[in-house]
């Protein structure tokens, strides 16, 4: 069992290695304790998942994810594929989302969660460093980036102007409007909470409508 769970950090999180010969009930319980023993090395840290080394269902993974809650105080905001070329291209894609939310010294940063149904509002882009709960809600005159979940509320363009956009690690909002236009969600509302293969994505309006689609660099390009 020495090497069975192996943890190691990458730049936008950690990768968690299980071998492939060991039953899963046993790697649970040596996951408790590898988590347990670096406890004081997260502490209250957010970070993204990689599961690495066998393939696990989607029940497993949720095993995984108590199991790592129970353990220590770290908070796994969303499941990876450890590809270091899609970590790549994603880092390049936020850091260009920062850059233009940035231009003319117009942009903000929030480091925080909002929840209890705050409200913040700014006439500046913003880079919103944590979650916003439902209930709670976001309202920029520019673009808003949330380098978390959002599953509240979210205003981009809120003096009208269609050409700004929405952008997060994890998109499951109850309300999003893009200038004057209204996100219509197709999908069956499901509870909040960590969902498995999250992908961030960024939601803006074409041909008069807000889409959500995955984030990709030739995406902002062509927002851009």
């Amino acid at each position: 069992m020495k090497n069975a769970v192996v943890l190691k950090s990458y730049q936008n999180g950690i990768s968690i290695y299980l071998d492939d010969t060991v039953g899963f009930e046993d790697l649970i319980k040596e996951i408790a304790v590898k988590f347990n023993e670096s406890s004081h090395f997260f502490k209250n840290a957010k970070m993204a998942l990689s599961i690495e080394g066998r393939k696990v269902s989607e029940a497993e993974e949720m095993r995984i994810l108590d199991t790592i809650e129970q353990s220590c105080s770290v908070e796994i905001v969303c499941l990876v594929s450890k590809d270091e070329e899609k970590n790549q291209q994603f880092v390049k894609a936020v850091q260009q989302l920062k850059d233009y939310a940035d231009e003319e010294n117009s942009g903000q940063f929030y480091r925080g969660t909002l929840k209890n149904h705050q409200v913040l509002e700014t006439e500046s882009s913003i880079v919103v460093l944590g979650d916003v709960y439902p209930g709670s809600a976001i309202i920029s005159t520019k673009d808003i980036i949330v380098l978390g979940g959002l599953f509240g509320e979210a205003y981009a363009g809120g003096n009208g102007d269609k050409n700004h956009f929405i952008a997060a690690l994890e998109m499951a909002p109850e309300r999003l409007i893009i200038g004057d236009f209204k996100y219509k969600n197709k999908e069956n509302k499901s509870r909040w909470g960590i969902k498995p293969k999250v992908q961030p994505k960024i939601a803006y309006v074409k041909d008069d409508k807000v889409i959500i689609e995955p984030i990709t660099k030739e995406l902002l390009d062509e927002i851009s």
